[in-house]
């Protein structure tokens, strides 16, 4: 994210990174050169760094995948609809390099366009 034009990183609460990539420089996350392929976010009482912050730069870096676990259902109406429920959206990278969003609640099975063998309910994650 930048602030008066000074770029900052940030860290997903959760992140997926190629083994390969890994390997290359353990030592340190932030020099990772290459994106991670998931980025996770659990929301809290900043909930809008999750939604807009954080999802616009994530989608300029070019992470091919980006969740946001909101199991509070703290989010605005505009994103969770109404009635707010507890949601896990996941965000994926199209070749226009925009995000396509879906959505998921209860018994939902995730769908993940990295891990299309995933098998797991929203209810699974929101209640982990």
């Amino acid at each position: 994210m930048s602030a008066a034009g000074i770029e900052q990183g940030c860290q997903p609460d959760v992140a997926v990174i190629d083994s390969n990539v890994w390997r290359s420089d353990r030592s340190d996350y932030n020099a990772l050169r290459e994106p991670i392929q998931v980025a996770v976010e659990v929301t809290s009482t900043n909930w809008k760094d999750d939604y807009l912050d954080k999802f616009e730069e994530y989608q300029r870096l070019g992470i091919p995948e980006y969740w946001i676990v909101d199991y509070l259902a703290i989010g605005s109406r505009g994103f969770l609809g109404s009635p707010k429920v507890p949601t896990v959206f996941v965000f994926a990278l199209e070749s226009q390099g925009q995000y396509r969003r879906t959505q998921f609640t209860a018994g939902d099975r995730i769908l993940s366009p990295t891990f299309p063998e995933l098998s797991l309910t929203a209810q699974q994650v929101l209640t982990a």
